[in-house]
């Protein structure tokens, strides 16, 4: 066979033909590595700083019994727990609720002829418009903050954020808008300074439940999901296993260090007792009570 015959079978062959990688594919794959920064660089800021907040809200929330959490066997690990389930709760309340917004800003678009989405565009084209409405947000989140250390009038704190957003986050988060990474980094920080403000006012109301406790001898459904364990007892001595304190029921806040530490509602005290000497006996979790119950009947003796 000659080498002209074997050239012109080959001819015959047709080419292994493989399927070019499409430039959809690669759009596609770009874009889903593009939504997942965003979402990124917007969840974990407000993460970790909901986790650092959070902490303060628990030493608050058991710093109203006169005790820290460590004393209340409270650790790291345990907070880091309860901590998480909490930021898991919040997270399955703020997803629909971005959703929703999304949604409702979709419907609003469609119905003004696309005119929300032109006048969101132009925002962003202009900057300092844009750095405007950001610094704005930023003051607007010390509001918590405002209102744990003292209760302005709403005027006052309306003036406090815009003087305060105006005047310390303009100008940077200006600056910041020409670089991509500083684009980047405005996102976070205004993540960031969001949870903080959303955190603040978590701490508020945890303290505000804690007081609750101390004044009602209830708990509420916050104090729950951030752990604590609205838990009752009547404490009986070890050696006779005979009922203390008139058999009456204490609140069981915690045990660290062979403790345990109780509350008495009744006299508006938290004490210790050595896990030695103390034997508890039927334990109610979350007990229900009747309208109008308040504690410190026997304060005043």
């Amino acid at each position: 066979m000659s080498s002209q015959q074997v050239a012109e079978e080959r001819t015959d062959i047709s080419p292994r033909t493989e399927r070019d990688p499409s430039p959809e594919d690669g759009e596609d794959r770009g874009s889903v590595l593009a939504l997942l920064e965003r979402i990124s660089s917007v969840i974990v800021p407000i993460g970790v700083t909901l986790y650092a907040v959070l902490y303060l809200g628990v030493s608050e929330m058991y710093g109203v019994f006169g005790i820290n959490p460590q004393q209340a066997g409270v650790d790291q690990s345990v907070l880091l727990g309860r901590l998480m389930g909490t930021l898991i709760l919040m997270l399955l309340v703020i997803l629909p609720t971005l959703g929703l917004i999304v949604g409702l800003c979709w419907v609003a678009d469609k119905l003004t002829g696309g005119a929300l989405g032109r006048l969101v565009g132009a925002i962003r084209r202009r900057p300092w418009l844009a750095a405007l409405l950001a610094a704005l947000w930023c003051g607007a989140t010390y509001r918590g903050l405002f209102v744990i250390f003292g209760s302005p009038d709403l005027f006052i704190m309306v003036v406090i954020a815009v003087g305060l957003g105006v005047l310390t986050f303009l100008v940077p988060l200006r600056l910041m808008r020409r670089r991509p990474v500083g684009r980047a980094a405005t996102k976070v920080l205004v993540s960031a300074l969001t949870s903080i403000g959303l955190g603040f006012l978590l701490i508020l109301a945890m303290v505000q439940g804690a007081v609750e406790v101390r004044e009602t001898g209830q708990a509420n459904e916050l104090l729950s999901f951030v752990g604590f364990q609205d838990q009752w007892t009547i404490i009986k001595n070890a050696e006779d296993d005979k009922p203390l304190y008139d058999g009456r029921w204490m609140m069981l806040l915690g045990e660290s260090d062979g403790t345990y530490i109780f509350y008495d509602c009744d006299k508006l005290e938290t004490f210790r007792r050595p896990m030695e000497t103390t034997n508890l006996s039927a334990l109610q979790l979350d007990p229900e009570r009747e309208e109008g119950y308040t504690c410190g009947d026997l304060a005043a003796d």
